[in-house]
């Protein structure tokens, strides 16, 4: 019976110049240099719209409250102020508008992707009433909150397989628990698939682990229970969730999983319409595309130290391939769904951390950092991914090692997770602490990349215009167009300053050099930009 198928910084002359209608000005405080926008183009904390920079967090690992050596909610309250202190334009915060958390419901293990129970707080991170003040919080300072929601698979401590073993022991075969999972005979296996023994003469399917078995998602007993699943969270306030391991519901069918999701995402915008949803398709470009059809996902083809942002800042590949992928992608993309909001980033918790192999002493971290944050859609940052904070599985094949305690350089308490075996010594990018006290740090230079965005929103939102600079390897570049406006995004990864007539290889006029990031300075002379090495320019 088939129930289912399914440098440290070493730059000194890093600079921000903003130009024409935003005017740069410089204040002490805390021994840093921080940055205002003013005048015509204060920057606005009331964005309406779903384009933004977020930043993923592992709670267990951020901050700890309570000197368990666990980080929790509170510490995440505590710390909120590093990440947006609520005015765009004070220059004292990272600057992030929006914050996925990994897995914050009960489980037995340390990262929490087996769920005990869909509607609760892990005790370890603490209680409901200071998870709805942090969402409060993050409201009052216009950031998004997402959350991990895994619903291939459940622990298997859920009292829902609980219940459905106990009613095989007891021959309660109407029991409606039975219908929860994928259950099957010995005769009744699929090649491919991972079983194990479940009561009786039954086998549950678990193809990520024995402790994880498989949702049986065609019952609609488990589909109401998501329904009130996202009903819960939604009442509480988050503004929308990542979809762990989306291609798997079904195993490998595509088909099958993207009509699910299709039935997911209108449940969840009958609730709240202006939902964000995000889902893990970790495949080729290809294979993720046809996923957009139901809600973002990761861009995994940019990422990682084969991937295009990386080949790129090392200058593996040129900026033109650069940017010809980013416009053949994304018109890949927009083939399934125009109204897709892509997703870049370089690492994450399942991958080693971009520091590891993105030298920060020859500026390859601070490039990277300039080619995906100045492109579209919605850049995601792993914790601790802007102080160049190191992690990597190396020999040992534990997760855990990327997953590490953020350093912080305070009193914080907050301890490595149950796991790893990474030699801290290998961090040597320095902590929050030493960042903050200078000004030419990677944690200033992101800072100062989200400002950038947040002033020019045709970045994230326009229509690219690939522009080819045949003979040049490290300089590139694509104008993006947004209700009638238009920018130029163009990089120098190179160590040579370059100069270039851009007349030549556009017909827009650019009139106004409105910011350049990196380790040397740019400027516009007519049609003619001037741009110094590791430097990346926005012109209007």
């Amino acid at each position: 019976m088939l129930l289912r198928d399914k440098m440290r910084s070493i730059i000194k002359k890093s600079l921000i110049v903003i130009l024409s209608i935003i005017s740069l000005t410089l204040v002490s405080c805390s021994s840093m240099r921080e940055y205002k926008v003013k005048d015509e183009l204060l920057i606005s904390s009331n964005v309406e719209d779903n384009y933004r920079v977020y930043y993923e967090i592992f709670v267990a690992s951020f901050s700890d409250s309570d000197e368990d050596g666990v980080g929790d909610i509170n510490g995440l309250i505590n710390r909120i102020d590093y990440l947006n202190d609520g005015d765009d334009n004070s220059g004292k915060s990272l600057g992030i508008e929006g914050i996925w958390l990994m897995p914050i419901m009960p489980s037995p293990s340390y990262h929490k992707y087996d769920v005990l129970n869909y509607k609760d707080i892990d005790s370890s991170y603490g209680t409901m009433e200071e998870f709805e003040n942090f969402v409060n919080l993050a409201k009052e300072r216009n950031i998004k909150v997402i959350i991990d929601l895994v619903l291939n698979h459940t622990s298997n401590l859920h009292p829902w397989f609980k219940n459905a073993q106990k009613a095989i022991q007891e021959n309660d075969l109407e029991n409606k628990y039975l219908d929860y999972y994928v259950l099957v005979t010995e005769d009744e296996k699929e090649q491919g698939k991972m079983y194990y023994p479940f009561a009786g003469d039954y086998f549950y399917e678990g193809n990520f682990s024995p402790s994880m078995p498989e949702l049986n998602l065609d019952s609609t007993d488990v589909r109401n229970e998501i329904i009130d699943i996202i009903s819960f969270w939604y009442e509480i306030g988050i503004d929308g969730f990542r979809l762990d391991a989306a291609k798997y519901p079904y195993f490998r069918n595509d088909d099958l999983n993207i009509e699910f999701w299709n039935w997911f995402v209108e449940e969840c915008k009958k609730i709240n319409p202006d939902t964000y949803i995000v889902g893990e398709v970790w495949s080729g470009d290809s294979l993720i595309a046809p996923y957009y059809e139901s809600f973002s996902n990761f861009d995994f083809g940019m990422s990682g130290s084969e991937g295009a942002i990386s080949a790129a800042a090392k200058q593996y590949n040129t900026i033109n391939q650069y940017v010809s992928y980013l416009t053949n992608y994304r018109s890949m993309i927009e083939g399934y769904n125009p109204n897709a909001i892509l997703t870049p980033f370089i690492s994450n918790h399942d991958m080693d951390r971009a520091a590891g192999y993105l030298n920060l002493n020859n500026y390859e971290m601070f490039m990277a950092a300039n080619l995906y944050l100045l492109t579209y859609g919605n850049p995601f940052i792993y914790y601790g991914e802007e102080i160049g904070m190191k992690g990597s599985r190396s020999n040992e094949m534990t997760d855990a090692n990327r997953r590490l305690a953020m350093l912080w350089g305070d009193d914080d308490t907050v301890k490595d997770p149950i796991g790893t075996t990474y030699d801290n010594d290998n961090q040597t990018n320095g902590t929050v602490k030493s960042h903050l006290k200078d000004k030419e740090s990677l944690y200033n230079h992101y800072k100062k990349l989200i400002m950038i965005r947040k002033a020019n929103p045709e970045i994230a939102r326009g229509s690219y215009t690939y522009l080819e600079f045949s003979g040049y390897y490290t300089f590139g570049g694509f104008l993006s167009t947004y209700k009638d406006s238009t920018v130029g995004v163009f990089h120098n990864v190179g160590d040579k300053e370059i100069i270039i007539d851009l007349s030549q290889y556009t017909d827009f006029t650019f009139t106004t050099l409105r910011a350049y990031v990196g380790i040397n300075t740019a400027s516009l002379d007519g049609q003619t930009l001037k741009i110094g090495p590791y430097t990346s320019v926005v012109l209007k």
